[in-house]
């Protein structure tokens, strides 16, 4: 088995190193660039940052066209029969005519006999892992209902619950009474403790998982079931799959030309309390759904995330997640990309899986979890140092350009986020600010409202999206309320700076100052139930006060 973990931070030298600071270097000196030309050459400057804003001028307008296009895709697949597209799949040929069948189904049919693996979707078996670390039984009970209410046979799913063993025993009492409740309605249930302090693990979610992954490999050998036949997906306490889910990931999982050297990315919907969430989270959720709509259409660019869905067998060859990163989901993709040489991909699902946006108790510990939050999403620049490392120091035998243009393509992703919107909001004044005699820097604001003026048509159609996918407007909150929801926007570049552009230079300076992020930051859960009161508790255990008999806290939410 090859090794593919992150080496410890103690082994990080030389090239790592370089390629750890490297994207926070270029995002500090990017951001100072505009300021630099302007003392040496104001012309210089001003094409500089006019270049860069028509870039993403360009790309906003792509940004918009692909984001009404995902909308419609998903749209379009929560409306098929995707167990009766199953059916054509294994009967070989189109079996009755009573559903819709899109005209790509008739192209899946043909190409069934070039498939390296001839699985039929009888032979499926899902496997269903909930991580939790310590949330409560309001927030962890309605993902498993979720799995229940899915048009799909449970007794064709294998629950597991993995919960962490530091979370103490009323962690563990709520899991295994909520496996006697439910355990029998799937065709196997079990919770697994992930034991605390495991040594070369970083406090997280990937060793949990994995160590539940493993418990899940030694029941399927006892039981004599072939991993090649069970896909597992991976979900967090909050993640409530749409009911389609499991049918159309069967149904991609048949039809694919490799499907374990596959992954499957659902889509991240943080809708599940949007209602109750406070207006600049709200702004956040709806902007990252709009993300990962616009991405299904970039299959190309398609990366793990959050919950998704991968072979067993393929789990078991790269011995699952990895146990060294906080962000475990967007390393998966890495870590499987070089186990496979580069013959691996992520099929993106335009099927939502429902997720929480932050909500805590109070607005400013609400505030704070949805950076740190963000911090740790950012964090996933500390794979570029990884990607270059396993790409072009080990061997292996994945196509260097490939590894070349996705290494850049991670690195320019990076920057983006750090920079992207302070540029955007800043560069166009600093010229006009130190020469305000200067032609060129005084027509550059001009150029740049204009040209802004057009760019809100792309930010109407996106803002269009992100309502038409939010859920009803739950009966305790008045009509204003779907109005906020409009008027929310103004607060975009408080959001994108506030919590976009410094939470990822907050993770590439850590990263250049070798102040890693060894510790997995669990995001406080709060639920709201019909009636309006609040149900908060806090996720990470080393918060609870020891002696407490429950972390829990209640309060009542005014609707309004």
């Amino acid at each position: 088995m090859k090794n593919l973990e992150i080496p410890f931070e103690k082994d990080r030298k030389g090239h790592y190193r370089f390629f750890e600071i490297l994207p926070g270097a270029l995002s500090w000196t990017l951001l100072f660039t505009p300021l630099i030309l302007s003392f040496i050459n104001v012309t210089v400057a001003v094409f500089f940052i006019l270049f860069y804003l028509l870039i993403f001028f360009v790309r906003s307008l792509a940004y918009a066209a692909r984001a009404i296009a995902g909308y419609r895709t998903m749209k379009r697949y929560m409306k098929l029969d995707w167990n009766g597209l199953a059916a054509d799949l294994e009967a070989g040929e189109v079996v009755g005519a009573s559903i819709t069948r899109p005209r790509w189904h008739y192209e899946n049919l043909k190409r069934l006999d070039f498939r390296s693996h001839d699985i039929k979707p009888s032979q499926l078996l899902h496997a269903v892992i909930i991580a939790t670390v310590n949330e409560s039984r309001e927030v962890l009970e309605p993902t498993i209902q979720a799995l229940l209410d899915a048009d799909y046979d449970p007794k064709k799913m294998l629950l597991v619950v993995a919960y962490e063993g530091r979370a103490g025993k009323e962690s563990e009492d709520r899991v295994k009474q909520l496996i006697d409740l439910y355990g029998d309605k799937f065709g196997h249930a079990m919770a697994v403790k992930h034991p605390a302090n495991i040594e070369g693990e970083v406090i997280g979610k990937g060793g949990n998982i994995t160590y539940a992954g493993r418990a899940l490999q030694k029941y399927l050998a006892g039981e004599k079931i072939d991993p090649v036949n069970v896909i597992v997906t991976t979900l967090d306490a909050d993640n409530r799959p749409d009911k389609h889910y499991f049918a159309a990931l069967s149904y991609l999982f048949c039809v694919v030309p490799n499907p374990l050297r596959a992954s499957y990315q659902p889509l991240p919907m943080f809708t599940n309390n949007i209602w109750d969430a406070p207006t600049l989270m709200r702004v956040i959720a709806t902007g990252n759904n709009l993300f990962y709509i616009v991405n299904t259409q970039r299959p190309h660019l398609a990366r793990n995330f959050s919950a998704h869905a991968q072979s067993m067998q393929a789990l078991i060859e790269m011995d699952f997640w990895s146990v060294r990163t906080i962000v475990e989901d967007g390393h998966h993709f890495w870590r499987s990309y070089f186990c496979y040489d580069g013959d691996y991909r992520v099929y993106p699902l335009s099927i939502p899986i429902y997720q929480d946006a932050v909500l805590a108790d109070g607005y400013l510990r609400t505030m704070k979890a949805q950076f740190v939050q963000l911090r740790r999403w950012t964090y996933g620049a500390s794979d570029i140092a990884y990607i270059a490392d396993k790409g072009f120091w080990q061997r292996n035998t994945a196509p260097k350009l490939d590894v070349l243009a996705k290494l850049l393509r991670s690195i320019e992703g990076h920057v983006t986020w750090a920079t992207g919107p302070l540029l955007i909001y800043f560069a166009a004044f600093i010229p006009p600010l130190l020469h305000p005699q200067n032609l060129a820097a005084n027509e550059l604001p001009l150029i740049v409202s204009k040209v802004q003026r057009i760019g809100i048509l792309a930010l109407l159609a996106t803002v269009y999206v992100c309502l038409v996918t939010l859920p009803p407007r739950p009966a305790r909150y008045r009509r204003h309320r779907s109005i906020f929801m409009l008027t929310q926007w103004i607060f975009l570049p408080v959001t994108s700076l506030a919590y976009g552009s410094l939470a990822a230079f907050n993770s590439q300076t850590r990263l250049m100052f070798k102040r890693y992020l060894s510790k997995f930051d669990v995001t406080e859960k709060a639920t709201v139930n019909t009636g309006g009161v609040r149900h908060s508790t806090n996720a990470d255990p080393s918060r609870v006060k020891r002696g407490r008999l429950s972390n829990v806290r209640w309060r009542r939410r005014r609707s309004g």
